[in-house]
């Protein structure tokens, strides 16, 4: 694994990364309880915060997606949240979500591919070949953040199911545990948390399945231990804390659609042209700035994904 030579402030110093011979005999003793279903049996090693005995990991690449547009600090990624499951106040997810147990982290693949089953974690992610990648990420009350994640692409992972051509979505469902996530007593939403994609949106290059931030495994509040991220699209696409993947022919009905079809459309691309009734589109304020400024189509990435609504009226399938 190539590490970079040229570290921004953000990484890591080198004395503080975890010795080889210890990462190595951790993923033995993760062997030895066996992969999928068996190793959810097996009991937990490492409950709070984040998913791996690793304090930090190496990243074999790094691409920055959001020019020179400068980094929000790990504080602002890690305490202004949205994730209900926990509360619906923003400050909700840092102050609960160290009750989320994240290893062992079973995830159920279904539906139109060769390969089905329960996987672990590690079955679906490659750790020696994590990139980071630098994402603005765009909420629909108009707020947004530049922020550093750390993980794969999505398409590598659902490459190794081997969809059949039936599969023309791929729907992703999150963790529903009431004994662990206070806010699933609501009824803000129809739980558990659904959200789902078009195949070829989920193959495209720029989505990514994340497992960490700033050189750092993600905490629960960010949606420990995987979450998925879709930067041209509402951060409540983004779906977190991933315990099912199905691979289907109709598409699906998402959670935040079934809220509030006429505010929340299935694809869900941000175009500043089409504004809800409570916030405005037009402009997002960066968490720590003061002044709002322009929202970009798609959020800045349309060069990249365009294409892929070719013919599409994208004030009616918003």
């Amino acid at each position: 694994m190539m590490l970079l030579k040229n570290r921004k402030s953000w990484h890591i110093a080198e004395n503080q990364v975890t010795p080889e011979r210890l990462y190595l005999s951790r993923r033995q003793i993760m062997q030895g309880f066996g992969l999928g279903l068996g190793a959810a049996l097996a009991g937990p090693l490492f409950r709070a915060g984040a998913a791996y005995a690793l304090p930090n990991f190496g990243i074999a690449k790094k691409t920055n997606y959001a020019g020179d547009e400068e980094l929000n600090s790990y504080k602002d990624i890690t305490s202004y949240n949205n994730f209900y499951e926990f509360g619906v106040e923003k400050s909700d997810p840092a102050k609960y979500a160290h009750a989320l147990i994240t290893d062992p982290w079973p995830v159920e693949v279904t539906g139109h591919a060769e390969r089905t089953g329960t996987y672990s974690l590690e079955d679906l992610i490659d750790f020696n070949a994590l990139e980071e990648r630098i994402y603005r990420l765009r909420c629909v009350e108009a707020w947004s953040m530049v922020i550093p994640w750390v993980g794969v692409p999505l398409a590598g992972i659902l490459k190794k199911f081997e969809p059949t051509s039936k599969a023309k979505f791929v729907r992703f469902e999150t963790l529903a545990n009431r004994a662990q996530m206070p806010g699933l007593r609501s009824r803000v939403l129809d739980w558990p948390y659904r959200e789902g994609l078009r195949m070829d949106e989920a193959m495209h290059p720029l989505a990514f399945m994340a497992v960490g931030l700033y050189g750092k495994p993600l905490l629960g509040q960010n949606g420990a231990p995987m979450r998925l991220v879709v930067p041209w699209k509402y951060g409540f696409k983004s779906i977190k804390s991933i315990v099912s993947i199905n691979f289907v022919e109709n598409q699906p009905q998402t959670s935040w659609e079934m809220q509030n079809p006429s505010w929340y459309g299935f694809y869900s691309n941000v175009n500043p042209n089409v504004s809800r009734q409570r916030w405005s589109q037009g402009r997002e304020r960066r968490i720590g700035d003061f002044f709002k400024r322009k929202t970009l189509m798609f959020n800045g990435y349309g060069d990249q994904v365009a294409s892929l609504y070719a013919g599409m009226d994208l004030a009616k399938y918003f």
